[in-house]
């Protein structure tokens, strides 16, 4: 115990810990906390809902990941060179963002949030390969948990913190403070133990994009790869409706960002905590396949409880069931999907394979919700509520294509032999 124990208490897991927080911190910032500012400054839903496109660019990040790789920053190696680039950038945006007014200048805060979400999704592909790097390999699952603690912390801050802090002093002063806690992320990296890189990198775009996605339809066969995109695509869809509006609604139906804040930030982001670990041990008993079934349903029943919760109004007791059924099935529905995600990586290039199927799973997130303020506007919120239901559907729909609920006995990894399985 005391030898597995040791492993967290290294220089490199406090580094990763600290810098899995600032990997998180402006991801709020630019959508949910961002919602709530809007809200309150009386934007309306059609323009809540098209902001959800700023967060583009984590969908794009493999397009210029190779640059990262590519060109070596002067000062502090390759990984945390990138690391304190990104990170200045992040606050002077942040701080910016301090400067708008949401009533006023709705334009200029959408160029403010875009330039925020790029830095971000680039602080988070120098993160990914520094962690890939710095790690060994009994190293690899420590290193993986406390990231994940660290950025949770950050959501805790960004999502909870933020609104609790709003109800106290103006919009302007939160985004001032966030962006003084990210400038706490140049020590992390200045203070990170720098990784040594044995094996070079991919070095063009081709090498990163063009032969895993060769490798990937050639091994699948066109359709039902073509198949299995779009369910990538469409599986998440009805909880991302629910994850996008459900601020705005909370807000609207009377409770204040405080009780938002505590019960959606706090409790909330436990629960997809305990969903996630839950679904994790299931998936073992249930395997991959009977897992995206069961949790896919579990995962599109849930959003009832919101169209309950309209129905009843300001019922605080309710709001807390409904936040917490709500986000714990989407964390049962994460572990069947990030399993299912790493079940199509050929082990040659997992790394570039599952970047690129990730990111086209932030699509239905960031691109096909964008109409879910105006939906909402035109049908009241119990309809749209119904209809995230039915938005579940499609994905749901294709899982008998490629992920029957009887699967072959044998279902070799793409890249392994039975022997190596």
């Amino acid at each position: 115990m005391r030898s597995f124990l040791k492993v967290f208490q290294s220089r490199k897991m406090v580094a990763l810990t600290l810098l899995g927080f600032a990997s998180g911190l402006p991801l709020f910032l630019t959508s949910r906390t961002l919602q709530a500012w809007m809200t309150i400054e009386g934007v309306d839903l059609k323009s809540i809902g098209l902001f959800s496109l700023v967060a583009l660019p984590y969908s794009l990040k493999f397009l210029w990941a190779p640059l990262l790789d590519r060109f070596i920053p002067p000062f502090l190696g390759r990984r945390r060179g990138w690391l304190v680039i990104t990170q200045v950038a992040l606050v002077g945006m942040i701080a910016v963002m301090s400067l708008q007014n949401p009533s006023e200048t709705l334009q200029l805060l959408a160029v403010n949030a875009l330039l925020i979400a790029f830095f971000s999704a680039s602080q988070d592909i120098a993160f990914d390969a520094y962690r890939s790097d710095v790690l060994d390999e009994p190293e690899m699952g420590a290193g993986a948990a406390v990231t994940v603690l660290g950025y949770r912390i950050a959501l805790l801050v960004t999502g909870s913190l933020a609104l609790i802090l709003a109800d106290h002093i103006p919009w302007t002063m939160v985004y001032l403070l966030m962006a003084g806690v990210m400038a706490l992320s140049l020590l992390f990296s200045i203070a990170a133990p720098e990784p040594t890189l044995n094996d070079r990198p991919p070095e063009t775009l081709l090498e990163a994009v063009y032969l895993p996605l060769r490798e990937f339809f050639g091994r699948s066969g066109i359709l039902r790869a073509t198949l299995m995109l779009v369910f990538i695509v469409l599986y998440k869809l009805g909880d991302a409706f629910v994850n996008i509006m459900a601020t705005p609604f909370l807000l609207q139906t009377g409770f204040s960002q405080t009780d938002i804040g505590a019960i959606q930030g706090g409790m909330g982001l436990l629960a997809t905590i305990v969903g996630a670990l839950l679904g994790g041990a299931l998936l073992s008993q249930l395997g991959i396949n009977r897992s995206l079934w069961v949790f896919g349903g579990l995962q599109a029943v849930s959003n009832l409880a919101y169209y309950i919760l309209a129905q009843l109004g300001q019922n605080y007791p309710f709001m807390v069931i409904a936040i917490n059924i709500e986000n714990f099935c989407a964390g049962l529905g994460t572990a069947a999907f990030v399993a299912f995600l790493m079940s199509l990586c050929n082990p040659q290039f997992s790394a570039t394979q599952f970047a690129l199927l990730s990111s086209l799973m932030a699509v239905s997130r960031d691109i096909l919700v964008a109409p879910a303020g105006q939906l909402a506007d035109l049908t009241g919120w119990s309809l749209f509520f119904l209809i995230s239901i039915v938005a579940a559907l499609p994905g749901l729909l294709l899982l008998p294509f490629f992920a029957p609920w009887n699967p072959p006995p044998t279902l070799p990894r793409p890249g392994l032999s039975q022997e190596e399985e």
